[in-house]
């Protein structure tokens, strides 16, 4: 098959829709567990160690690959990586869903990540090779950051509905119907590609150049560490070994870049990131997910804890603010070809920097349609960039380079998700924390006040058993403490939209309306 280089036609269309679906599965997958956590407790009676690895592997091992898996894809063909994660995916799920305990189920979400690793960087990529003019590519690249948006706000609600109906396993088997579907539609719909720039397969399916494998173990070795202390720091506050983790990944990336300037073939190619629109792209695309992934998490937890909703109908509402972001998506689509992307991006930083200082008004007692309104305008501003910034990456990177470019950027999207979480996190909590010092009501000492100065979910646990006034006051206390330390990191988050603002518009205001890309295209390796 050989790529066409003029406008898409109905089969690409119709392929795209092919792609959406995995990204869709796969964005859902991230949090299709946050209900399912108590039934699995209950069920596989997972240490706390245990559970943390159950929620987090699958996070884990997807960041780690990403970049040895879009370079994979380079070689062997996206389509085929496509087709071995789908496959793996659906194996995947059927040993989480049936798992028999808590170590079958870690390495059950092990093995999802994995298979996750090589779809997420095939879709993007395989966009990139379907859709060669600007408009349309833009068109579809907009459709896929929308599908990845809505999917991370459906799975908890899928999840959700699916445990008050059936077991915990549950949770896991929509996917495979979705990768059966990919694996049948995929040979007819979607084209193959492979670069022609590197080593070609053997007839046996087996590249004849040499794959950098140190190159991979690095890659993989520098990201666990880093993923794992942000997230354990925002969870647990410092300890010894996260606290080592971070500088070992550090250090671990800085080898991997030696190894990247000196291999013969490597991973990926570090002159990418001298194309400044490229560098710019991933730059602005981590700093809008450390927004608003990092103030997620507050959030939910002022649905669930401070307005006292069930998980399942916090969810629901959180839904809301996703007509903003589908607004967001369609207008920034329709006048990317007439606004310079410079204007665009700004503008919808400022805009979500406008949804950060709505979040300041945010008090214990305000009324829903507050934070409702003010994470749909954080949210619309951020995920508009987001969308564009897809584009910019996919279309700034040759074509044969497509699939390490889009795993570049996903792997950008899980740090920033995770040192927003880590960061913005302990930014509130240490709020929190010092506004309960000295703040508890009277009676509340020893073990419980430990406990309620830790989290609000503590506080709350801990006002359940207290007699009437005294839990009451203690709630009422720990909600306000809260909604302060919400204050700051929304605060903090403001001034990021304010500077990631300043530096879109720096870094691309070369770039005129409907911009090609930087590198000439050349033309597609004949499979």
């Amino acid at each position: 098959m050989t790529a066409t280089t003029g406008r898409a036609g109905r089969r690409e269309w119709i392929g795209l829709a092919v792609l959406l679906f995995p990204t869709l599965v796969l964005a859902m997958d991230m949090g299709v567990l946050f209900f399912a956590v108590p039934f699995i407790s209950t069920t596989l009676a997972p240490s706390g160690t245990q559970q943390l690895w159950i929620m987090d592997m699958y996070s884990f091992l997807l960041a780690g690959l990403l970049i040895t898996m879009g370079a994979l894809g380079d070689r062997i063909g996206r389509r085929r990586l496509l087709m071995i994660g789908a496959a793996g995916f659906i194996g995947a799920s059927l040993l989480a869903a049936w798992s028999h305990d808590a170590n079958q189920l870690i390495a059950a979400r092990a093995l999802l990540g994995t298979a996750g690793a090589t779809v997420m960087p095939s879709t993007l990529a395989l966009i990139r090779n379907m859709f060669h003019d600007p408009k349309q590519r833009q068109i579809a690249l907009g459709a896929w950051g929308g599908v990845l948006t809505t999917g991370a706000t459906l799975g908890p609600v899928v999840g959700g509905l699916l445990l008050d109906h059936f077991w915990w396993g549950s949770a896991f088997l929509p996917a495979v119907p979705v990768m059966a579907l990919v694996l049948l539609a995929a040979p007819a719909l979607l084209p193959e590609y492979r670069s022609p720039a590197l080593p070609r397969p053997s007839a046996g399916g087996t590249p004849n150049g040499r794959f950098d494998l140190l190159g991979a173990a690095l890659s993989l070795t520098a990201i666990l560490p880093l993923v794992y202390g942000v997230k354990t720091v925002a969870v647990e506050g410092w300890s010894p070994l996260p606290a080592l983790a971070l500088p070992a990944g550090l250090l671990l990336a800085a080898a991997f870049v030696w190894r990247q300037r000196t291999a013969a073939v490597p991973l990926l190619d570090l002159s990418l990131f001298r194309i400044r629109t490229f560098s710019g792209a991933i730059s602005v695309n981590t700093i809008a997910m450390f927004a608003i992934m990092g103030f997620s998490l507050f959030t939910s937890q002022y649905l669930q804890l401070v307005k006292g909703m069930s998980p399942l109908t916090a969810s629901l509402w959180s839904l809301v603010p996703s007509v903003g972001v589908g607004a967001a998506v369609g207008i920034s689509s329709a006048l990317a070809g007439k606004v310079r992307p410079a204007v665009l991006m700004g503008g919808g930083f400022l805009i979500g920097a406008a949804g950060f200082a709505m979040m300041t008004l945010v008090g214990a007692h305000s009324p829903l349609a507050l934070i409702l309104t003010a994470a749909g305008v954080l949210a619309a501003g951020t995920v508009g960039t987001m969308t564009m910034t897809a584009e910019m990456v996919v279309s700034a990177a040759p074509a044969e380079q497509a699939g390490a470019a889009a795993a570049t950027s996903e792997t950008a999207v899980e740090l920033g998700s995770s040192l927003g979480i880590a960061l913005l996190g302990a930014a509130g909590a240490a709020v929190y924390r010092h506004r309960l010092d000295g703040a508890l009501p009277a009676g509340v000492g020893g073990e419980a006040a430990r406990t309620a100065q830790d989290t609000l979910g503590g506080a709350a646990t801990v006002a359940a058993q207290l007699p009437g006034r005294i839990g009451a006051d203690l709630l009422e206390t720990a909600r306000t403490a809260f909604t302060d330390g919400l204050h700051v990191a929304a605060g903090v988050g403001g001034v990021l939209a304010l500077g990631a603002a300043l530096l879109a518009y720096r870094l691309m205001r070369h770039l005129p309306a409907a911009a090609p890309a930087e590198t000439p295209e050349p033309e597609p390796a004949t499979v």
